[in-house]
């Protein structure tokens, strides 16, 4: 089994990301292999007395990026949407952003 440090990378915190706080919905950078059970395994064990009703997970494309007169591209990388059940707690981390 993965722990969850192997499976998640950072949480995302962006406007739109902290306006599914409310709803207990929460952003999380992971590991391109990572599947949505690892995620719900990872979120779990990280955080206690939380239960994981649903995960979406997005495969982010790189895109074309200008430095100057150079161009390159950004990496591409995957994003776990966690969407928590009714009866759990919220993660203390996100409701400190707020």
């Amino acid at each position: 089994m993965k722990s969850y440090a192997d499976v998640i990378v950072r949480p995302l915190i962006t406007e739109k990301s902290m306006d599914g706080v409310a709803g207990k919905r929460y952003s999380f950078e992971v590991r391109p292999d990572a599947t949505k059970a690892d995620v719900a395994a990872a979120v779990e064990t990280m955080f206690k007395k939380t239960k994981v009703a649903k995960v979406n997970i997005i495969n982010m494309k790189k895109k074309p990026k200008r430095y100057g007169v150079h161009f390159g591209y950004t990496g591409e990388w995957k994003k776990a949407i966690v969407t928590l059940t009714e009866d759990s707690s919220t993660i203390a981390f996100f409701d400190s952003m707020n």
